[in-house]
């Protein structure tokens, strides 16, 4: 296993340093994951300098909408809508589109910046990508909004269609490092995964990309996935914590805590300096009243519930933001001030 320098890095000097254009290594980002506890708020302070630079006090929203759940034949252990879950959860195909299109005037209302439709699937079917490339125009024409579509595994002609009709990103998180992946899912492989996001990047579409921390992993594990996240140059990184879903394979990992949490937010921003990160599943649970902090690496979070599980309420969310002196943006560009 790779070690960390046993010397406690300056952690002002390095955020200096990636603002000048340094890629930390992996011995650098073990070694925030590593660090004591008490280091915690420098190493915020380092990675909020990181933040600042690129995304001022602006924070992005995204709605999450489960336009299909459950009945999927995969075996991902963490997910309760996998075919080996026992969790009870909604059931059902397809959403209709007035449904979809009443998620997407909620996430409007919400002032989010992108409306993410989300199906439990191994890849879409020809009548999800047809029902994908009917909604997406209306969607943008009456609210607005960005779209990021998470659909399962994609091949090079799927990921054209997506961007022909006007899909700005897809969702398919890498979730771990290709170390760990069997430990997690067998019913496809971490290069599966690679190869989908090579078909986004290929057709032109935006890369959001993230994974899930708490999954039994080792810290080199969380390290190698934000380093191959900064290798396919990710646009946007959701990093999610572990929730225990009674039902599930992983239903007993209660492995985290809010410092550690902390620790990795800030690494990523370490590793992907201008990419945007969110905040994302399970915050609620795994850094409670530490929540805000997160913010300090993070530019980027949910609002309002995710697959099947709920979130906070959404006027606790833009509290939070608004206690913490940054502003809700819509706008591409990020203002820095």
């Amino acid at each position: 296993m790779i070690q960390a320098p046993t010397a406690t890095l300056n952690w002002n000097a390095l955020a200096e340093q990636v603002l000048d254009g340094y890629a930390i290594t992996e011995a650098e980002a073990l070694q925030i994951v590593r660090a004591p506890d008490e280091q915690l708020l420098d190493i915020l302070s380092a990675a909020y300098k990181i933040r600042h630079k690129h995304f001022g006090k602006t924070v992005q929203l995204y709605y999450l909408m489960n336009a299909k759940s459950g009945l999927c034949p995969e075996d991902c252990s963490y997910c309760s809508q996998s075919k080996i879950s026992e969790a009870e959860i909604p059931k059902y195909n397809f959403l209709s589109r007035d449904k979809i299109l009443e998620g997407a005037r909620l996430a409007h209302e919400r002032n989010s910046k992108t409306y993410c439709m989300v199906i439990s699937a191994r890849g879409p079917s020809e009548r999800e990508i047809a029902a994908v490339e009917a909604l997406v125009p209306e969607i943008k024409e009456k609210y607005d909004l960005k779209i990021c579509a998470c659909l399962g595994l994609l091949d090079q002609d799927q990921a054209n269609r997506l961007k022909a009709c006007g899909v700005d990103r897809v969702n398919h998180n890498v979730n771990t490092s290709a170390e760990h992946y069997e430990e997690i899912c067998t019913t496809h492989t971490y290069e599966d995964r690679i190869s989908t996001l090579n078909a986004v990047r290929n057709a032109g579409i935006e890369i959001c990309s993230g994974g899930i921390i708490g999954m039994g992993e080792q810290d080199i594990d969380v390290v190698r996935m934000a380093l191959q996240l900064r290798e396919v140059r990710a646009e946007s990184i959701p990093l999610n914590f572990l929730i225990p879903i009674e039902g599930t394979p992983l239903a007993d990992n209660q492995d985290l805590n809010p410092r550690y949490c902390l620790k990795t937010l800030a690494m990523f921003r370490f590793v992907n300096p201008d990419r945007e990160l969110r905040i994302a599943g399970g915050r609620e649970i795994h850094l409670g009243s530490m929540q805000c902090l997160g913010l300090y690496a993070a530019n980027s979070m949910f609002v309002g519930d995710y697959l099947t599980t709920e979130g906070q309420a959404a006027e606790a969310d833009y509290k939070m933001i608004e206690e913490m002196g940054f502003v809700v943006t819509k706008n591409e560009e990020c203002v820095v001030g």
